[in-house]
């Protein structure tokens, strides 16, 4: 694999081994591959570990099968990728209800498998969406550029929105959910609030529509805790209709949809942002008379 990287006016000076290890994040067995194999060049030409790199220098990094050995996985279906965003670092896809981001095993067909049979190559997963969510994700196209974006994530410069239509009114516009969040003790698919064990999460709500007793809402994830949104809502009165785990009022589909991700592209430092629409969201909100908003 190679890959030239223009460093952007806003990259800050720093030497080509800072660089490589504090921003790009290649891992230390690697850049002694790098740098004893020379596979390294700013402008076309080898340099010192010490030299400087600075806006504009042409970054050029050369890695070997044995840098990222490559994983295989089965193919899917092309057909079932709509694509968001696409550059030769990464992609973003609109995924549909119903599928899984990825298999539990190696041989499961799940959204992975079907943008893997897109690009005609191997993906990884960036961040996931239940099965029954719908809306943007995003997947690295490399393993060179998966560990930059999971920093991003870790450092909640990916920003991801998400429209739900749930049980009751809000009495305020916005509210703030911190609740620690964890497994269930007896069902091993859900996961409940719990206030000793559970893991810090964080969710936005602002209430967008209010009509019979339901609303829709915009929610704006801090951290990425499994079932996060459906939780926190439940707990507090405020179930997503369509939820088999979690409510007891029926939809056509679980109404919850990642309809917005935003995020500095880690190469050009352009701010990224997409949106994702649903027709079957989209249609749940019509039939309860709601405007769509996605």
């Amino acid at each position: 694999m190679k890959y030239t990287i223009t460093i952007p006016e806003q990259f800050p000076t720093m030497t080509v081994k800072r660089g490589l290890e504090e921003y790009f994040l290649i891992p230390r067995k690697i850049r002694h591959f790098l740098r004893t194999k020379k596979h390294v060049r700013v402008n076309g030409h080898l340099i010192n570990w010490q030299s400087p790199m600075q806006a504009g220098d042409q970054l050029e990094l050369i890695f070997d099968d044995e840098d990222y050995p490559q994983k295989t996985i089965p193919w899917g279906q092309s057909r079932l990728v709509t694509v968001l965003y696409e550059d030769e670092h990464l992609i973003v896809v609109n995924k549909p209800e119903g599928i899984k981001t990825h298999g539990n095993d190696p041989s499961e067909i799940a959204l992975l498998n079907h943008v893997a049979a897109y690009l005609q190559q191997t993906c990884y997963v960036v961040h996931r969406l239940d099965k029954e969510t719908s809306g943007a994700i995003l997947f690295a196209k490399n393993p060179f550029v998966l560990p930059i974006l999971n920093r991003l994530l870790e450092d909640k410069m990916i920003a991801r929105e998400y429209l739900a239509l749930c049980q009751g009114t809000f009495p305020q516009k916005t509210r703030s959910f911190t609740d620690k969040i964890g497994r269930h003790r007896h069902d091993r698919r859900k996961r409940v609030v719990d206030p000793q064990k559970g893991q810090v999460a964080k969710t936005q709500v602002t209430c967008l529509e209010l009509l019979n007793n339901t609303s829709l809402v915009q929610c704006q994830l801090e951290t990425g805790r499994t079932h996060q949104i459906r939780v926190h809502l439940a707990h507090h009165g405020h179930a997503i209709i369509g939820d088999p785990l979690y409510s007891t009022v029926p939809a056509s589909r679980l109404m919850l949809h990642a309809h917005k991700l935003t995020f500095t592209h880690p190469f050009t430092l352009e701010t990224i942002s997409v949106h994702a629409t649903s027709s079957s969201f989209k249609k749940e909100l019509e039939r309860r008379s709601l405007p769509a908003h996605s």
